[in-house]
C-alpha cells in the first residue's frame, strides 16, 4: 500500500479506544473509511467529529451475524479487524464464554474477506498469545520474540486462545488462498480514550477519585511494557504497508515497568497522597510480559516513539480534564470487571 488516498478501508470496532485512533489516522491519510461497531465497548463520541463532518460511514451492527460481516466487507480493499469481545484483566479472567465468541467473529470476518477478494487484512492480535509458562518470574529479564508462539501452545485464557486461532487462520488463508494479511500483537495499550477496565486507566481513575487506601491488584511486582496508543496505530498501519504473508508482529515498547512503579508515578504526578494497599488475590495475569520489537524494526522500520513516562502524563492530563468525578465513581467498580 503506497498511498491511502481514496482507498476503501473498513475498521471493525472503529468506535473503540484503539479503533477510533486508527480511524483518525486513516482519515488523515485520505482513506475512505467505514466503521462497523456494535458499541458494546466503543463509544460514538470517539468518532463523532468524523461523523458530523461526513468523513466516515458508520454502521452499528454485530459482526457475529454472517450477513452483517458479508455486507460490511464486500466493497472493501483493506480490512483492519479490531472488533472483539474484550476487556481488561478483570474481564478476560471472568468472562471466558463471552471471549469465546471471538472465534465465531474472527472466522466470519476472515471468510468474508476471502470471499470478496479483500486485498489486505490486518488483525489486532495480542500479547496474550504467548505461553504463560514463559511469563511467571518478574525477576527474570525476558523479552518475548514472535517465534516463542509455538508448540506447546499455552495462551492466556480463552481470549488469548481465540487470538492465537485467528493468527493461525489468517496464516492458513495466505498459504492456501494467497490472501494477504498481517497480525499485530498489541501489548498493554494505554492512552487517551482508554477505559477503566484496563490497568493504566484504572490506576489513574483511582487517583482521580482520591482513593485512600489506593488499591493495587497483585503484588505490584508485575512487569508490563505499556505501549502508547499512537505508537500502536503507527505500527498497525505500517503492518498493512509492509507485511503481506500472514506474519505476526509484536507492537510493544521494550520498557520494563513494574505496576508498583507506575502507581507511584501516578500518585506523584497527580499530587495524591494515599496508602498503597496490595491485593494479590485479585486477577493479575502473567507476572512478566514484555515484547521484543526487533522484528518490527527489521520488517517495517517501526519502533515506539513515546516513552511510558511521557505517555502516562498525557493520559493523566486527558483523564483529569475530561472526566466527571461523580460519574466515574458510579461506574468504576463495575468497569473493573466488565465492559
Amino acid at each position: 500500500m503506497n498511498s491511502w488516498q481514496n482507498v476503501k478501508v473498513l475498521v471493525t470496532g472503529g468506535a473503540s479506544f484503539i479503533g477510533s485512533h486508527l480511524v483518525d489516522a486513516l482519515v488523515e491519510k485520505g482513506a475512505h473509511v467505514s466503521v462497523v461497531d456494535d458499541l458494546s465497548s466503543g463509544k460514538i463520541e470517539n468518532i463523532k467529529e468524523h461523523l458530523d463532518a461526513k468523513r466516515i460511514v458508520f454502521t452499528k451492527a454485530d459482526l457475529r451475524d454472517s450477513d452483517v460481516a458479508r455486507d460490511s466487507i464486500k466493497d472493501m480493499t483493506v480490512v483492519f479487524h479490531l472488533a472483539a469481545d474484550h476487556g481488561g484483566r478483570g474481564y478476560v479472567d471472568r468472562h471466558q464464554a463471552a471471549c469465546a465468541t471471538n472465534l465465531l467473529l474472527d472466522g466470519l470476518v476472515f471468510k468474508a474477506c476471502h470471499e470478496f477478494g479483500v486485498e489486505k487484512v490486518v488483525y489486532a492480535s495480542s500479547g496474550c498469545v504467548y505461553p504463560n509458562y514463559l511469563q511467571t518470574d518478574p525477576k527474570e529479564v525476558v523479552y518475548l520474540t514472535e517465534d516463542k508462539v509455538k508448540s506447546p501452545y499455552d495462551a492466556d485464557n480463552m481470549y488469548g486462545w481465540a487470538k492465537l486461532m485467528a493468527e493461525l487462520t489468517l496464516k492458513a488463508y495466505h498459504d492456501e488462498y494467497g490472501m494477504q494479511s498481517a497480525s499485530c500483537r498489541y501489548f498493554t495499550v494505554y492512552g487517551e480514550r482508554g477505559v477503566e477496565n484496563h490497568a493504566v486507566i484504572a490506576m489513574i481513575a483511582r487517583a482521580f477519585l482520591k482513593q485512600d487506601p489506593f488499591v493495587v491488584w497483585g503484588t505490584g511486582e508485575q512487569v508490563r511494557n505499556w505501549t502508547y496508543v499512537g505508537d500502536i496505530v503507527r505500527g498497525t498501519i505500517a503492518a498493512a504497508e509492509h507485511i503481506h504473508d500472514g506474519t505476526a508482529i509484536n507492537l510493544g515498547t521494550m520498557e520494563r515497568i513494574r505496576v508498583i512503579d507506575a502507581v507511584k508515578e501516578i500518585l506523584r504526578y497527580t499530587g495524591h497522597e494515599a496508602k498503597i494497599e496490595l491485593h494479590p488475590e485479585m486477577p493479575t495475569g502473567p507476572y512478566n510480559r514484555v515484547a521484543d520489537n526487533s522484528l518490527a524494526k527489521k520488517l517495517m522500520n517501526w519502533e515506539p516513539q513515546v516513552k511510558f513516562i511521557d505517555g502516562l502524563h498525557r493520559t493523566i492530563d486527558w483523564y483529569f480534564s475530561t472526566k466527571d468525578r461523580e460519574h466515574t465513581r458510579e461506574i468504576f467498580e463495575h468497569m473493573l470487571t466488565e465492559r
